[in-house]
């Protein structure tokens, strides 16, 4: 059996690697680049013309969503250089001046198309065409692989449909929130007993750096957001999109809490040294609170991340359970709290924040709390559609399209509705 696991494991790794966006950018944007090369030879009078191979490599993105708004995009910029070259070319010729201006003309110009960041291919493709001394038949020859170009790499990712990439967003999210996890903790077991400054801070900058994490999970989303609109393959991608963000908005709202819950921790350290931070008991209950909201968190992540399904409820109906339990033993926490306080203080105000902290946390990761969030952002949503394509939501509401969306988005909402 072991000699089956080893003569297996390549394959494995090949097809887990067969979901990785460098693979898949790989693979799609130099086939989309040979196919377009090789019909632009047929088509162009060129000997060898690469612009069209360019083109499809700079059009083909891992989305479809980013292809068809990129695609769009570049091929206007070229177009417009082209256009730009011809009249320069048929009206000054090539001089440095004249390049000068056409330089001018090109970024201005590329600004009123609205091509966004190829701004600078207008220049680009307006100078290789007036720099050619046959620049009318060239000019034209370069529109016409331009074209070319970019329908191949519109095409390769139609019949080679790029990956939804909402499986990927939710292992970020999930990672995400198994990191709070492992930092609540390790805060858990030191607010027993006695905790050095230093070790203190240390927790500080752990819940500082996870900032960068967040900013990574927030590239994966945009990613799985993108790979979701106008994919024929989803069904209310629409609220897929607003799910993931939302959880997405909660944990970072839960990272930054925990951040101030850890400067509470090194302030109490820094009061209280060489003292423990908390009374025995109120050390054993924080620990036990941070513990179980913890593992809320955790379930907040796999509720978020999981399709509308059986597994999605019984998710929720566990993170229910398990934020009444953490709702318990906070009542308990607060009324020791509130004992201490009376005893030192000195300290209440950093008591007091310390129980505001973890509240703050528990109040968001609420179920009815989530699908209050979750059906404000689906209405900011829905709101911003209709005024940016009124047409295109009559239509929707016509066919009924809208209704099936406000229903799926009570299921999404939770049972606890």
């Amino acid at each position: 059996m072991r000699e089956v696991r080893e003569w297996t494991a390549p394959t494995l790794r090949i097809l887990r690697k067969r979901r990785d966006p460098v693979v898949v950018q790989t693979v799609r944007s130099a086939t989309a680049a040979t196919i377009a090369y090789v019909i632009a030879l047929r088509l162009s009078p060129e000997q060898a013309p690469l612009t069209a191979p360019l083109t499809a490599l700079l059009v083909v993105q891992v989305t479809l969503y980013a292809t068809l708004t990129n695609g769009f995009r570049r091929v206007n910029a070229v177009v417009t250089g082209v256009l730009l070259a011809i009249a320069f070319s048929l009206l000054v010729g090539l001089t440095w001046w004249s390049l000068a201006l056409l330089l001018v003309a090109s970024l201005a110009v590329g600004r009123l198309v609205r091509v966004e960041e190829y701004v600078p291919e207008v220049a680009i493709s307006a100078m290789l065409v007036l720099g050619v001394t046959t620049v009318g038949n060239t000019a034209w020859a370069r529109v016409v692989e331009t074209l070319i170009g970019a329908t191949v790499g519109l095409a390769c990712n139609l019949l080679l449909a790029p990956p939804v990439w909402v499986e990927e967003a939710g292992e970020s999210i999930d990672g995400l929130a198994r990191r709070l996890r492992q930092l609540m903790l390790r805060m858990g077991e030191e607010a027993v007993g006695g905790t050095p400054v230093d070790r203190a801070e240390e927790r500080l900058y752990e819940a500082r750096r996870l900032d960068h994490d967040i900013v990574e999970v927030d590239a994966a989303l945009r990613q799985a957001e993108d790979s979701l609109r106008l994919n024929p393959r989803v069904k209310d991608s629409l609220l897929h999109r607003v799910v993931l963000r939302t959880g997405l908005d909660t944990l970072e709202i839960c990272t930054v809490v925990l951040r101030v819950l850890a400067r509470s921790f090194t302030d109490l350290a820094k009061e209280r040294e060489p003292e423990p931070l908390f009374e025995d008991e109120t050390g054993a209950v924080l620990q036990q609170l941070l513990s179980e909201i913890a593992d809320a968190v955790v379930s907040f992540a796999v509720l978020v991340t999981t399709h509308l399904s059986e597994s999605a409820e019984s998710a929720e109906e566990r993170l229910a359970t398990e934020l009444r339990t953490a709702a318990g033993t906070r009542d308990k926490l607060a009324v020791l709290l509130r004992e201490d306080a009376r005893r030192e203080t000195s300290h209440w105000q950093l008591l007091g924040a310390v129980l505001t902290e973890v509240n703050r946390i528990l109040d968001e990761l609420d179920t009815e709390h989530r699908s209050r969030r979750l059906f404000e952002e689906l209405d900011r949503v829905s709101r911003e559609q209709r005024s940016r394509m009124p047409r295109l939501t009559r239509l929707r509401e016509r066919l009924g399209v809208q209704e099936q969306m406000w229903r799926s988005r009570a299921g999404f909402g939770g049972g606890s509705r």
